[in-house]
């Protein structure tokens, strides 16, 4: 009997150590079938081409296919529900944003995941500077002319914004130049952009990398960039804190990471890292993101589930001080 057991035991550790090994060569071949990169907003917004920079130049270092897949829709829900619900064997990759993993906790009563327990972060992508925009054609030749326009006009003016916290951002800007314009929430910056050059919206916030096209086309007129931070590609462009006359105005800003869902094996967070490093540190690369007016960031693992954190406490502040606003759908 004693003989017996003593074999059970054997075989159960000699199975165990094959396990063991043949999941660490799975981790080491790591990747060898497609990649699917969720993005949860539409084609052609900021998390959409930054997805697309990082997924291509990944794809021809791996070898293997990296899928773009767009699901946008309920302020990000759908696409985080959709990566939560993953196998967490890094196969599914997640382009969460600042709404996802910050503002939707805050807004939005028994949030269906969890920012921090349901996602593995890997790390920072961008920190994209918002713009305040205008059709060029007839729109206001500056920040001031179009506040001037707005206090003659209360309440007939409209703002277009895409994440909440560029709907938050424009609500500020609104309230601190004393001015009463309508806020129209849009899913992204396609949108933004068939609804400025339509007329349908006055003016908006919208990120540099979709609007620098639009600037350069001569379709959209930047009066301002919501930020104090330089603007390599358009150095004239003022601060709106500047050109306004407003000092107390913040910065507005949307970011953008790269998650896996929770339990991805540490090994493969970590190679994703190097990955997106790699990238970084190529300057061709680099020059062809700014090029696109996408300001690249990276951070480590541990550094970016700290910046969401720190993230999260200072937007908290921010609502408790406008609990009355409306930022969802």
């Amino acid at each position: 009997m004693t003989k017996w057991i003593a074999l059970g035991l054997l075989a159960m550790l000699t199975t165990g150590q094959a396990l063991a090994q043949g999941a660490d060569g799975d981790i080491k071949n790591y990747p060898n079938r497609p990649i699917r990169m969720l993005v949860p907003f539409p084609p052609g917004g900021p998390a959409d081409l930054i997805a697309r920079f990082v997924g291509q130049k990944m794809s021809e270092d791996f070898e293997q296919p990296v899928v773009i897949e767009n699901r946008p829709g309920g302020n990000t829900l759908i696409g985080a529900q959709a990566v939560a619900r993953s196998a967490p064997d890094g196969y599914t990759l997640f382009i969460p944003m600042d709404t996802t993993l910050v503002m939707n906790p805050l807004v939005i009563p028994n949030l269906p995941y969890d920012p921090l327990k349901d996602f593995t972060p890997i790390t920072l992508l961008t920190k994209n500077m918002s713009l305040i925009v205008v059709r060029a054609s007839d729109g206001p030749k500056s920040i001031q002319e179009l506040i001037a326009k707005a206090k003659a006009n209360p309440g007939k003016m409209n703002m277009g914004a895409g994440t909440i916290t560029s709907r938050l951002g424009a609500i500020l800007f609104a309230k601190t130049a004393g001015i009463d314009a309508q806020l129209v929430p849009f899913k992204g910056s396609s949108e933004i952009g068939q609804a400025v050059l339509a007329g349908t919206v006055d003016f908006a916030l919208d990120s540099t990398g979709t609007s620098l096209p639009l600037i350069q086309g001569g379709h959209y007129r930047a009066l301002a960039k919501y930020s104090n931070r330089p603007l390599p590609m358009m150095p004239d462009l003022p601060s709106l804190s500047v050109a306004a006359n407003l000092p107390s105005i913040d910065e507005s800003s949307t970011w953008i990471g790269l998650s896996a869902p929770a339990g991805t094996p540490r090994a493969i967070v970590d190679k994703l890292h190097r990955e997106v490093a790699s990238i970084y540190a190529d300057p061709t690369m680099m020059g062809r993101l700014e090029k696109a007016g996408i300001t690249p960031v990276s951070s480590t693992p541990a550094e970016f589930e700290a910046f969401i954190r720190s993230e999260g406490e200072r937007w908290s502040k921010v609502f408790k001080e406008n609990s009355h606003l409306k930022l969802t759908d």
